[in-house]
Parts: C-alpha cells; sequence; structure tokens
C-alpha cells in the first residue's frame, strides 16, 4: 500500500526548494541589475563613440588598418637555447578598447573590400 502523505509531503518539500530557489535567483537578478543600473563607466561614452564611428574615407581605412595590428603583438614566448621557459599570453584583453579597435578594424577591411575593391592581404 502507498503512503499518500509521505508522497504528497515529498511533493511538498520539492516545491518549496524550487519556490526557495526561484526566489533566490530572482533577487539575484534584481541584485545585478541594480548594480548595473548605478555602475560608474567613465568610459562609456569614448566606447559608444568608437563604436559608432563610421568608416568612409579611403585613407582613413587604411590608416586604421594600418595602425591596429592583426594579432597582439605581446602574446609570445620566451625561449632560452630552443627551449620555452615560458609563455606571455595575450595583453590585448586587458584594453578596455579591445572589442571597439577589433571592430573599427574589422569595418576598415570591409570597406576597403567591399566599397573600394583593394586587396586587404596586405593587412592581414
Amino acid at each position: 500500500m502507498v503512503n499518500v502523505t509521505a508522497y504528497t509531503n515529498r511533493q511538498d518539500n520539492v516545491q518549496s526548494l524550487h519556490s526557495h530557489h526561484q526566489r533566490e535567483e530572482t533577487v539575484r537578478f534584481s541584485w545585478h541589475r541594480m548594480i548595473k543600473r548605478f555602475s560608474f563607466q567613465p568610459l562609456k561614452p569614448l566606447k559608444n563613440w568608437l563604436e559608432t564611428l563610421d568608416v568612409d574615407n579611403v585613407k582613413f581605412a587604411r590608416t586604421l588598418c594600418q595602425i591596429i595590428p592583426a594579432q597582439c603583438p605581446f602574446e609570445r614566448d620566451v625561449t632560452v637555447f630552443g627551449k620555452v621557459l615560458f609563455h606571455i599570453p595575450p595583453l590585448c584583453k586587458l584594453n578596455p578598447f579591445y572589442e571597439q579597435l577589433v571592430m573599427l578594424r574589422f569595418k576598415s577591411l570591409c570597406y576597403l573590400a567591399d566599397e573600394c575593391g583593394e586587396d586587404i592581404s596586405a593587412y592581414c
């Protein structure tokens, strides 16, 4: 014979745990939203400006492709007598404008290739 009371109590416990977890997620979500709302972001205007910058000049696009490197120049292996002592990881991601600069370089390459019909292999 099945004990209906024990089964019902177990279901109630599972539901109460689920609702507790849901409340905890809601509190955590609203806490993160509040932090984002009141967070101090002094670089945000400059990031927005870089994101909205249009590339519509050939000379400007070429200059951007030459100035912004295709890969991180700081990443390297330190070797002595042919043995790798240690690896220096790419430090470019520490740059707060990394994403915006990569996107600007991509816009420049696309402009040169699509609009101007140039061969962009020299910039890669």
